[in-house]
């Protein structure tokens, strides 16, 4: 699976910028926020429901409708670090987004333990005072060693007449744009819907082991992802997760200028 770099081209030619750069990295200024309590980790608008603990330890955010996109940007992982020296640390901590916030005012809500995680250890809880602050932020690809992107179907789900999905553990630093299914051995795709966030969904699915196919975008590109063989067996259950045997490693790009080249060092003090 290979993503091609036609991204810097299309911007140029469209928009005529030639100081606009295709990224693996563009940082981003905004401001944060956090909540004291731990049950909208249980919930959010990308339906993860009480996976969203195991995506990425808990360390999950409630984005903006930039970030949120309608429920596309479900799952994406972001550094986050707040612009404070005296108080934060370099890298700053990584996110998963599993929430839309309808307010703007920040790009990011986290809980307040991963809130916590940007300042310096004796300073967790000045930073806390402050509420909201300043920020930089940059989408990275996610990692999830040892894992392969699975399929857990969702509670709305009523076998065998309504089939719902989501999609768990997805690497890389790309978007689902499209999803498929089809009976094993067969070319008969036929194409499930956004339900809402992170869930697809379909009216009367094929009947017998299925397998899937994922439209992944990046820019102006796609290419489609085949998680071959059965995926999902003939007698899917409400809540069970199965293995796509598949994962996604592409690195998208965005275009910027200009493009972020250094490290977030883990536990270094910032000097920006």
């Amino acid at each position: 699976m290979e993503l091609k770099n036609v991204c810097c081209a299309a911007w140029i030619l469209m928009f005529i910028l030639p100081t606009v750069f295709c990224c693996d990295r563009c940082v981003h200024k905004s401001k944060v926020a956090y909540y004291s309590s731990s049950q909208p980790v249980n919930a959010g608008a990308c339906g993860y429901e009480s996976s969203a603990a195991t995506l990425n330890n808990g360390d999950v955010a409630t984005a903006s409708a930039k970030i949120y996109r309608e429920g596309i940007g479900c799952g994406g992982c972001y550094q986050i670090r707040c612009t404070d020296p005296a108080i934060c640390v370099k890298s700053g901590v990584k996110v998963v987004v599993s929430d839309f916030s309808p307010n703007n005012s920040t790009d990011f809500v986290l809980p307040n333990r991963t809130f916590a995680k940007m300042a310096q250890p004796t300073k967790s809880s000045k930073l806390g005072k402050m509420g909201v602050v300043d920020i930089e932020y940059k989408r990275i690809p996610c990692e999830y060693p040892g894992k392969n992107m699975t399929v857990k179907i969702d509670k709305i789900s009523n076998y065998p007449y309504f089939l719902a999905v989501q999609f768990l553990y997805q690497g890389g630093q790309t978007d689902i744009m499209g999803v498929e299914v089809a009976p094993v051995g067969t070319s008969n795709w036929k194409f499930m819907t956004r339900n809402h966030g992170a869930v697809w969904s379909m009216q009367q699915p094929p009947e017998g082991p299925m397998s899937l196919r994922f439209l992944v975008t990046s820019g102006y590109e796609g290419f489609w992802v085949w998680a071959k063989g059965a995926v999902l067996p003939s007698d899917w259950k409400v809540g069970s997760i199965y293995d796509s045997g598949v994962q996604i490693k592409e690195i998208a790009q965005e275009g910027c200028s200009p493009c972020d080249s250094q490290d977030w060092d883990l536990g270094q003090p910032l000097n920006i």
